[in-house]
């Protein structure tokens, strides 16, 4: 007996038996079958990593784990820290994962998983997505765990692991599979069967006997019967779900329909009596998965957007020193070489070296962007010149990238007020459906027992709301898609239906209207005491404690050396006072750097300048700046001129600046000195038929960008003012919302297009069906190309 540890759990291993697990590219033993099968479990899941990076060894295990052991696996701070995201709401902290979710095939999958699992304790919220196969789940950590959650997912047939894009990819590949398999057993089945059935609907035997036609029969079942038990099996398994959870799904008539018409079909060629309906089963099936497979297809397509951007992090990247690095151990401070040609691993500060990189990935823009010292760089993004340092500065979920991605999941599963309308009437009209063929059958079989089982399963299949359940969530997930793809990221679903109602814009002016590259391009001395050298480290000094476009403008003068600082200049007690400036100590003394009124209280003001510097409250200094217009803000508000919105400007700006800016791109209303709390009020004053749009890109729009029944951020613009938004556009083109609103109406016209088709195509067909004037295959092939026809609808948003 040879003595070594456990890779696992680290215990010596004391048996002769032979337990070993594949780990990467190694094989490691394992001390008993507990510990093999976990280690097993961990590799299927994709989560190997966790061997790579844990802290210390597992607890040992003496059993073959069950499914709710394998989801245990999650909850690790080890395995946990690659997916699980940590927020605050209401001052309440919790975690938030996006999960990929198994066997998902209708939106009532998406409310029997919202409905269950809202009810469970400790879940703050849960929303999924039918048209991606995700859900956002926010859970409390202290009152629930991940796995007991993922748990409950699985007790009522779905499997929900964390989303993984790779993973993701193989899953759809192999569903995919499955379908194509299930399709062409269904196909070869139906064209057997349509032979036999044209030859006994035309009676081309009519002058054999029984037993040949007989015979006939029992050859359709024999090919009917594994397209019944293999092709159609999804639909069993969707209905019996539905069914489980005591509510209705599409797949239950559906399922009705097939196993009534085989049992009936059986009977018939058994007792050699009544109709058969094999070659109706075949159709039937075949024309349904022709359509969910398009489905599938479909939805991908428009879906794909978020999955394709996290393939863009590399695994590896380089640090300063030569040393490889996987991307997940890169931590904050750490400094990496990004050759030409590489893709950026994380968000970061170029150290030295000056390049150009391509953004289109992130930003939909293929113009080349010239970056160097000092410039920021982004995750995913693509390095095509010179070899550049970059000093990490963000987290790997705090990452632009990782943001862009949290921000489309949550477009995707927040659903508007029409979306929870259109779910809700094809949960009831399902019922209604059920109701109405119960009725059916009963006055048929009344009238005409031969009739009755067809005419009830043509109102089974051709009344199905397969479209109705699709008009919606298509139509949003596409035009979600397309504007993403153009850099106008959505974090709510309700920003589509908004924009459609705006009729006030308010635009704030630095980083908005203007580019936010403040310059200062005059200072004027009060206090000959100091040169303008003096001046300008002083102000750098106390501006640096701010995030400001404005007072990014004095960060290049902090090193300036002087007649009167010619040693490193140290302040304290630094107070920044928002949207009014800043105050510290130098030398023992109070200095003040802000607007006129914080500065300067009792000095006598001149409005020409933007930003005054005091000491002990007596003026210093006070500088002009230049802040150049946006290339596109004159378009815009031309654009929204000519829509008849109105448009406002507010600004905390005092200077004539303000009003200058206003004038150049024909803005009449201009509102400058406001406070955050001062542009809150000013939006809260607003007639309640106004809706408005603010537009904003600072701390000091936070408020007002949370209070506007519709926000934009720039993409530029704080961390506060994107978090507080609903839209943030990438490109920092203002121009991109012509586009958005433009696309947001066609995307309203196409929703009422799909409701229209999908209820006035049920309005029709039902009494239709109800009379027996539609044969089952028309049934069939009517539901499949009314669910096509939503969906290719909702597509034409991605072109």
């Amino acid at each position: 007996m040879t003595l070594f540890a456990c890779f696992h759990c680290g215990e010596d291993i004391q048996t002769t038996e032979h337990y070993s697990v594949l780990i990467g590219e190694k094989e490691h033993q394992m001390c008993c079958l507990g510990c093999e099968a976990i280690a097993q479990t961990i590799v299927d899941n994709g989560l190997s990593s966790y061997y790579e990076f844990r802290t210390e060894n597992a607890e040992k295990s003496s059993i073959i784990p069950d499914e709710l052991r394998q989801f245990d696996l999650y909850d690790h701070e080890d395995i946990e820290i690659d997916f699980v995201r940590f927020q605050q709401k209401h001052q309440q902290d919790y975690k938030e994962v996006t999960l990929s979710i198994e066997g998902m095939v209708c939106s009532a999958c998406a409310w029997l998983l919202e409905t269950r699992l809202n009810n469970e304790n400790g879940v703050v919220c849960f929303r999924v997505n039918a048209s991606t196969n995700r859900g956002l789940l926010s859970w409390d950590p202290n009152e629930t765990k991940l796995s007991t959650l993922l748990h409950s997912i699985h007790q009522i047939g779905y499997r929900a692991s964390p989303f993984e894009a790779d993973k993701q990819e193989a899953h759809y590949q192999k569903i995919l599979r499955q379908y194509l398999y299930r399709l062409g057993i269904a196909g070869i089945a139906t064209m057997q069967v349509m032979m036999i059935a044209i030859a006994l609907y035309f009676e081309v035997f009519s002058d054999l006997d029984s037993e040949f036609k007989s015979y006939l029969r029992w050859v359709s079942a024999l090919f009917a019967t594994p397209v019944l038990m293999y092709s159609a099996f999804p639909f069993y398994q969707n209905a019996w779900r539905s069914l489980k959870a005591r509510t209705l799904s599409m797949d239950v008539p559906v399922s009705l329909a097939l196993l009534f018409a085989y049992i009936a079909s059986l009977y018939a060629t058994w007792f050699e009596q009544g109709e058969v309906f094999f070659e109706s089963i075949s159709m039937f099936t075949f024309f349904l998965l022709i359509g969910r497979y398009l489905e599938l297809r479909a939805r991908h397509v428009s879906a794909a957007f978020s999955a394709n951007l996290l393939k863009l992090i590399p695994a590896m990247a380089t640090l300063s020193n030569g040393e490889a690095i996987a991307v997940k151990r890169l931590c904050v401070g750490d400094t990496i070489i990004v050759k030409a040609g590489d893709t950026v691993p994380a968000d970061g500060v170029i150290t030295t070296g000056t390049t150009q990189l391509n953004e289109s990935m992130l930003t939909g823009e293929s113009r080349l962007i010239s970056k160097t010292t000092r410039d920021t760089v982004f995750t995913g993004t693509i390095n095509t010149h010179d070899v550049i340092t970059v000093t990490i500065t963000t987290k790997k979920n705090d990452s632009l990238l990782a943001r862009i991605i949290q921000w489309q999941d949550e477009a995707h599963v927040d659903k508007p007020k029409i979306v929870l309308l259109a779910d809700a009437v094809a949960r009831y009209f399902v019922f209604f459906i059920l109701v109405i063929a119960s009725v059916t059958f009963s006055v048929w079989f009344t009238l005409d027992p031969d009739q009755a089982l067809w005419v009830t399963l043509s109102v089974l299949v051709a009344t199905c709301p397969c479209a109705l359940s699709l008009a919606t969530p298509t139509a949003l997930t596409s035009a979600t898609s397309r504007l993403s793809k153009m850099g106008i990221l959505l974090k709510h679903a309700h920003v589509l239906e908004t924009l459609c109602r705006i009729n006030h814009v308010i635009v704030d002016k630095t980083g908005t209207l203007t580019q936010g590259n403040v310059k200062i391009i005059r200072t004027d001395i009060f206090d000959k005491t100091y040169d303008e050298n003096t001046i300008l480290n002083f102000a750098a000094a106390l501006e640096k404690h701010a995030n400001h476009p404005i007072a990014h403008a004095f960060s290049n003068h902090l090193t300036i050396s002087s007649s009167l600082t010619s040693s490193k200049i140290e302040t304290s007690n630094i107070t920044n006072h928002l949207a009014q400036g800043v105050q510290g100590q130098i030398n023992g003394q109070t200095w003040r750097i802000g607007h006129a009124q914080f500065s300067c209280p009792s000095h006598q003001k001149n409005n020409s300048y933007s930003v005054w510097l005091s000491c002990e409250y007596a003026p210093i200094a006070a500088f002009v700046l230049d802040d150049p217009l946006r290339p596109d803000s004159q378009r815009f508000i031309e654009y929204c001129r000519k829509a008849k919105l109105s448009v406002s400007m507010l600004t905390g700006d005092h200077s004539h600046h303000a009003q200058a800016i206003g004038n150049q791109v024909n803005i009449h209303e201009i509102h400058s000195g406001m406070t955050p709390e001062g542009k809150l009020a000013y939006l809260r004053q607003l007639p309640t038929s106004d809706i408005t749009l603010m537009i904003g890109d600072g701390m000091n729009d936070a408020p007002v960008l949370a209070g506007a029944h519709l926000s934009v951020s720039m993409g530029s613009g704080t961390d506060l003012a994107k978090s507080s938004a609903d839209i943030v556009l990438l490109r920092d083109q203002l121009s991109s919302l012509i586009i958005g609103q433009q696309l947001a109406l066609k995307t309203k016209r196409i929703i009422q297009q799909n409701l229209a088709w999908a209820l006035g195509y049920n309005l029709i067909i039902l009494p239709l069906a109800v009379c027996g004037l539609v044969p089952p295959y028309l049934a069939v092939v009517g539901m499949s190309l009314s669910s096509l026809i939503v969906v290719g609808n909702s597509l034409r948003l991605l072109k």
